[in-house]
């Protein structure tokens, strides 16, 4: 075979939106109203995607590390608190609990699921433990039976960290019911998109009205609340808040990307198919492998290699697919390797199925706009790597 790969004429990305003209159409509405920043499609966001995943209450924020941190406040983390978590996920997962004064605490994944391993969680309680922030990392869950079972037996708060999870379920459950608080996040290559925005869902009505509080300044006009009041104009700050409201426009547009919400998981889960019908009998090759009880939306997916069998390392078969205009990536570095956290305590941080994952992953383009023939052109870009290098 020649040394030079067939290539597609465009980059293909591993995730991009789905845009529609009902969606712009949405977002020129708000621009033409009264109301561009705090109006009424707030609410109605929340309140579509309460209804969708089935809880009483739901806090949009302006992006979804903000969400985060507003539920590392409402969860009252503070200094010397640790809350347990994953290192193979985005930085905000853990950047959250530093935001509060809290420490991270990283315990290792499952070696099959990449997810947040139970067993390593208990391993890493102490006295000191305050919660447990479970990711759902490339939209499968995490075995969240087990985490509440963990969390309710230590007297620990769950922050369902589902940024990647919005339309999966597991055991039959929707992803949002799980745990004391969930977070969806609504980056462009996410399920469904705000531009930049973020979401908080719970059934605690007090954890509800702690993160309204903490979005907006930590400021509060609800006269029950107020420890006085001097006329109709009053406001009170009562915590330190900050300014993580979402606005009407990107509020309009996560409205009508709702209603393509299970379309969307639909052809995520058609394309994941594809997927592992090329690859899964491939010497070599790891396809994602599912827990029986998880139904996933595939945000990511992730190819693993057992490069003892490739003439090449792993760099070597990423820039190759990038050659061929194959918008690969890798998620994600393990947190603890960055340079922030191994100057504050974490250089002696080891998780060896984390590493194990990190070294030898591949993303491949996922999303619900790509066409039969960009499917075609990612398993053919694989397959004519994989022969290639293959030793």
């Amino acid at each position: 075979m020649s040394d030079s790969l067939p290539t597609r004429e465009t980059l293909l990305p591993y995730g991009k939106q789905w845009l529609e003209d009902d969606d712009i159409e949405a977002v020129i509405n708000v621009l033409k109203s009264d109301f561009i920043t705090q109006g009424p499609q707030i609410e109605r966001f929340e309140r579509k995607v309460a209804e969708y995943v089935g809880v009483k209450y739901a806090v949009a924020f302006c992006n979804g590390t903000a969400a985060l941190h507003g539920a590392c406040f409402a969860a009252d983390i503070k200094p010397m608190d640790e809350v347990i978590t994953t290192p193979v996920t985005f930085l905000a997962s853990s950047n959250c609990v530093l935001y509060m004064g809290g420490k991270p605490v990283f315990a290792d994944i499952d070696s099959q699921t990449y997810n947040l391993d139970p067993a390593q969680i208990e391993a890493k309680l102490t006295d000191r433990t305050k919660a447990i922030i479970a990711v759902d990392f490339t939209g499968q869950p995490a075995e969240m039976d087990r985490i509440e079972m963990i969390a309710r037996d230590h007297g620990l708060t769950i922050i369902h960290d589902a940024a990647h999870s919005l339309g999966a379920s597991y055991q039959g459950r929707k992803v949002g019911t799980f745990g004391d608080m969930t977070m969806f996040s609504f980056h462009p290559v996410k399920h469904i998109t705000t531009g930049e925005g973020g979401m908080i869902v719970t059934d605690n009505e007090k954890l509800y009205k702690l993160l309204l509080l903490f979005r907006n300044h930590g400021m509060t006009r609800d006269a029950a609340l107020l420890e006085k009041n001097d006329g109709p104009w009053y406001y009170e700050m009562q915590e330190l808040g900050f300014n993580y409201r979402m606005t009407d426009i990107q509020a309009a547009l996560g409205v009508s990307q709702m209603d393509k919400l299970d379309l969307f998981v639909a052809r995520r889960r058609e394309i994941a198919e594809h997927y592992n019908m090329a690859f899964g009998d491939m010497e070599g090759l790891i396809i994602p492998k599912q827990h029986e009880d998880a139904n996933s939306s595939w945000h990511l997916y992730v190819l693993r290699f057992h490069l003892n069998q490739f003439k090449v390392g792993r760099k070597e078969l990423f820039e190759a697919l990038r050659a061929a205009n194959i918008g690969v990536n890798v998620h994600y570095i393990p947190v603890y390797k960055q340079p922030y956290y191994q100057k504050h305590g974490y250089s002696e941080t080891y998780c060896s199925n984390a590493e194990s994952y990190y070294n030898t992953t591949i993303s491949l383009p996922l999303f619900p706009k790509m066409t039969r023939e960009d499917v075609e052109s990612v398993i053919a870009a694989v397959l004519n790597v994989y022969e290639k290098y293959k030793a």
